[in-house]
């Protein structure tokens, strides 16, 4: 059903979610349809019979159970969805790596502390940066901008958090699959938001390695 199942540990946290969601919206659609079309085909007015139908100004039952049903839907789903939440946004558990992710008019800008404080690599609109990541590791964004609200936003990994000036978000998470994977801005930022994107490049822990090198010595 469109979900990238197994990419990252947000969707493995997720799915469970997302699978609820749809057949709680299944159901709420079926019984809706069913209540739209069994008056319109069992309730006709029978033609040439010319009656005016039977006028029912309210009907309290009704009304309470249209008011209390989708209310007890939204509550179970904020439920959930906070239990999940806490889990993908929990900045407790030990990580390995740390990159920050900076968002400025029009791209983005990745740092690797673990490189030195010179390890940073700025994208522009005509060229958007690539940011790496090793499989099976656990890492730590710190996500900041400069000018205007900005999205990070990964679509395979089913994740995204703004990225706020004068703020500092943290997001950390594992990715779980070998791979590129399309990221953009969903925060219409400016002028050329559409071309504010980038693109994550999930390799093993020794080519993740071999680029952290790589960045220290071209530093």
């Amino acid at each position: 059903m469109g979900f990238p199942k197994g990419v990252t540990s947000v969707n493995d946290i997720s799915l469970s979610l997302w699978q609820g969601a749809w057949i709680a919206a299944g159901v709420v659609g079926v019984f809706t349809f069913i209540l739209i079309i069994w008056p319109a085909i069992f309730h006709r007015a029978k033609v040439g019979k010319g009656e005016f139908p039977k006028q029912t100004q309210y009907n309290i039952p009704v009304e309470i159970l249209y008011t209390v049903i989708p209310f007890v839907i939204v509550a179970v789903l904020f439920y959930f969805t906070a239990i999940k939440e806490n889990k993908i946004i929990d900045k407790t558990s030990p990580v390995k790596h740390e990159i920050s992710v900076e968002g400025i008019q029009w791209s983005w800008q990745f740092g690797y502390p673990e490189a030195g404080d010179k390890a940073i690599v700025t994208g522009t609109p005509a060229q958007p940066p690539t940011l790496y990541m090793p499989l099976g590791e656990k890492v730590r964004f710190t996500l900041t901008a400069n000018d205007v609200v900005h999205g990070f936003w990964i679509p395979a990994f089913m994740i995204q958090m703004q990225n706020l000036p004068g703020e500092t978000n943290h997001l950390q998470f594992t990715a779980n699959k070998l791979g590129e994977f399309p990221g953009r801005c969903n925060i219409l930022c400016g002028r050329n938001h559409s071309q504010m994107i980038f693109k994550v490049k999930v390799v093993t822990p020794e080519q993740y390695q071999k680029y952290l090198d790589s960045l220290k010595a071209s530093a």
